[in-house]
């Protein structure tokens, strides 16, 4: 099956790109756990395969669907999100400007703060939901890569990926865009003029929260592209093979898991937003919420399965409910089958830009009144003490 039958996406995902094994005629392909191949009589690699650290052949259909499912020229898997979204960093060179969003995944923010600035990086925290704010901190020449992350964890505020990357190119710069919780099901940034899409794909790409996994999608097969995969090879943040075969497991169900998880955010937050004991719903879904239209716009097919709650009563209220859920459970993470509620502020620590009474909710695929009839006792039973 080829990218451009006239399949559409979800069609592409359910049967992963079609991909039958050439020997067995299985229709689910083998791990490949060898390390190493073997050269050719004349010293050569007429297969391509050097050494497992380079490239393995379990990650060719897994990064074959993502870029498909992108739009995208090339796709790589990588150990991590936090190894994926930092390769785009280290291919800068020290001295170079970058300008990425004040509200994102905090360990990228914290290491972007920290390691980067140390090792020589000049980066500037921008509300990235503010074209305008983009547009002032961009130095043309100097700024390389601008970064944002939509929606963003754990407010979820929606940056315009149009106006970013016309803003970055105009600058000289790439334009780098988290899309792990839009996810290709919502928004293909590609389309949209981003250069770089990155994925947690411990979340949603695999959706079953049993690897840690990352991945980049290349608008373009150029030089830069070539300096991410020889940065994966030399820093050795590959995929093991296990875990690139789990992920193609997990991308097949990657739509009517996402479409499932999206209306099921969509009908909570609609009955969360006018709860007595909830301050306010934070979800691009709701006409209420400041970045609605840019999302209606950027966002196709619903608004994805990420909402936050801020309970009335503060911090000691809102560690109070997530401790007397059933359903819900409490853990960090987002993207898996299974729900989940988590204090986010006490897992940033000191700095973070996160409300204290904000609960941070990853809607799996249980039924929606369920999940809200556990939700609502326990902010009950935590206002009545």
């Amino acid at each position: 099956m080829k990218k451009d039958a006239g399949f559409s996406a979800a069609s592409l995902a359910a049967q992963a790109m079609g991909w039958i094994d050439p020997v067995t005629r299985a229709v689910v392909p083998p791990i490949h756990m060898a390390s190493t191949y073997q050269r050719d009589d004349d010293n050569g690699y007429r297969s391509g395969r050097v050494y497992a650290r380079a490239d393995n052949p379990t990650f060719d259909q897994a990064e074959a669907t993502l870029a498909a499912l992108e739009g995208g020229a090339k796709a790589l898997v990588f150990s991590s999100g936090m190894s994926a979204a930092t390769a785009c960093f280290l291919a800068l060179a020290p001295g170079d400007h970058v300008v990425v969003s004040k509200v994102m995944y905090w360990a990228l923010r914290n290491w972007l703060a920290t390691f980067a600035v140390h090792w020589g990086l000049k980066v500037d925290f921008v509300d990235a939901e503010k074209t305008d704010a983009i547009a002032a901190a961009v130095k043309p020449g100097a700024t390389k890569l601008v970064w944002i992350e939509t929606p963003a964890n754990p407010t979820w505020v929606v940056s315009d990926i149009a106006a970013a990357a016309e803003i970055a190119h105009k600058a000289g710069a790439l334009l780098g865009v988290d899309s792990t919780v839009a996810t290709p099901v919502l928004t293909r940034p590609i389309e949209l003029g981003a250069d770089i899409v990155m994925h947690s794909a411990t979340k949603y790409l695999n959706g079953h929260s049993d690897i840690i996994a990352g991945a980049l999608v290349g608008a373009r097969d150029d030089a830069h592209w070539a300096k991410l995969r020889t940065i994966r090879a030399q820093l050795g943040t590959i995929l093991g093979q296990t875990e690139a075969w789990l992920l193609m497991r997990g991308m097949r169900t990657l739509f009517p898991r996402v479409h499932w998880a999206c209306r099921s955010a969509q009908s909570l937050a609609d009955r969360f937003a006018a709860h007595p004991m909830v301050a306010e719903v934070l979800y691009p879904g709701l006409p209420s919420f400041p970045g609605h239209a840019l999302a209606t716009r950027q966002m196709k097919g619903g608004f994805g399965g990420m909402l936050s709650v801020r309970v009335k009563g503060g911090e000691r209220a809102a560690i109070a409910t997530a401790a007397r859920v059933d359903l819900w459970k409490r853990a960090t993470s987002l993207g898996g089958v299974e729900s989940l509620i988590e204090h986010r502020a006490s897992i940033e620590g000191p700095g973070t830009p996160c409300p204290p009474d904000l609960l941070r909710l990853s809607v799996g695929v249980e039924e929606s009144d369920d999940l809200h009839d556990d939700l609502d006792q326990a902010l009950r039973r935590a206002h009545n003490g």
